[in-house]
């Protein structure tokens, strides 16, 4: 009789070590991304389609008749952290995020799915879904079907799809001047994902990173009938200054940014000054950086939290000065309690200005 191998089962890798990156931080860089896409033929006009391509918004929409408008999106990147079910979890909140920003309310979501499967268990691999799937369950929306295939490197994210009132839809280029910035999450989470990967981040950190991850920006969908919210995107990969530039662009006006006013998740500071860092807060500094003024004399640690990637980050939104108490007050019941005022929009040339 041949005896029974005694030998322990391999360990299953981590999920970060399986990719060259994680969450949001895994875009393709901005500067990157618009030369690519200037060698796409630029669509054919469509008199139902009421935002496409054109300033960078967060989803499409399209107008199905007078009181609906049908929100797509789709978002999915490699893990960010270790945790299956985490990982599937904050991935499904940031592709949910999308449909909010634009104040829509999700209907259902697909499952894009990528996984090594000779590398990661199928209970493994089952955990991530069954974490997209308890977001869903929570936003009130089913997975509804999806897509797997056999990659070299773990993916997952969502198709999502939501309804909005035409009338309502927000984009990132309605904002006006004078108009109040708010953010509704503290900025840091890339930060926080990079210490992850070197074993440097401590279980408090941890948790307030899932905490933030894993919050639905479901407010976005009371925001569009809020009197006074002109514009609203969502603040993923290209840091609280790409996605400020890309509101700005949209409107034809500056955005004015205080440096010292936005929120930072606790302990974060401590980290970007030891130098840790993500390879695309970097990149985003090199593709939009000559658009920013005021940042001669700003401290390297202290920039790369403006431009930090934000996985399942929070909503900036423009509203109109004689609204942004009562916005801010709607923001901070419905569970975002550092949310904070971080600028304005002023006349000038699309850009940022970062103040003190």
């Amino acid at each position: 009789m041949t005896p029974l191998d005694q030998s322990p089962p391999p360990a299953t890798p981590r999920l970060t070590s399986l990719a060259h990156g994680g969450g949001c931080g895994c875009k393709i860089a901005p500067a990157v991304l618009q030369d690519i896409l200037m060698g796409v033929p630029a669509a054919a006009a469509f008199p139902n389609l009421m935002v496409g391509t054109e300033t960078s918004d967060d989803a499409a929409v399209w107008r199905l008749n007078d009181t609906q408008a049908l929100v797509a999106t789709t978002d999915f990147f490699m893990p960010v952290v270790d945790d299956p079910f985490d990982f599937g979890r904050i991935a499904a909140t940031n592709a949910l995020s999308d449909v909010y920003a634009m104040g829509g309310t999700p209907i259902f979501a697909l499952a894009i799915v990528g996984m090594p499967i000779a590398v990661l268990s199928v209970e493994t691999i089952g955990a991530i879904l069954a974490g997209g799937a308890n977001v869903c369950a929570a936003a009130g929306v089913p997975v509804a079907g999806g897509h797997s295939i056999d990659s070299v490197e773990p993916i997952y994210g969502l198709v999502a799809l939501g309804l909005v009132h035409p009338d309502r839809v927000m984009t990132n280029r309605g904002a006006q001047a004078g108009d109040v910035l708010i953010l509704t999450k503290p900025l840091g989470v890339g930060v926080f994902s990079a210490a992850f990967r070197q074993e440097r981040l401590d279980p408090a950190g941890y948790a307030a990173m899932i905490a933030a991850t894993t919050q639905l920006n479901a407010v976005g969908a009371e925001l569009a009938v809020t009197p006074g919210v002109r514009a609203m995107t969502d603040v993923t990969g290209f840091g609280l200054l790409g996605h400020a530039l890309e509101m700005a662009r949209g409107s034809g006006l500056t955005a004015e940014l205080s440096i010292a006013a936005a929120p930072l998740l606790p302990g974060v500071e401590a980290l970007a000054q030891a130098g840790i860092r993500t390879g695309a807060s970097t990149r985003n500094w090199a593709s939009y950086g000559a658009a920013v003024e005021g940042a001669d004399g700003l401290p390297e640690w202290r920039r790369d939290l403006l431009t930090d990637p934000q996985t399942s980050g929070g909503l900036l939104v423009a509203v109109a000065p004689g609204s942004a108490d009562a916005a801010l007050g709607l923001i901070r019941q419905a569970g975002f309690a550092g949310a904070t005022v971080v600028g304005r929009m002023a006349e000038g040339a699309p850009g940022v200005r970062l103040t003190a």
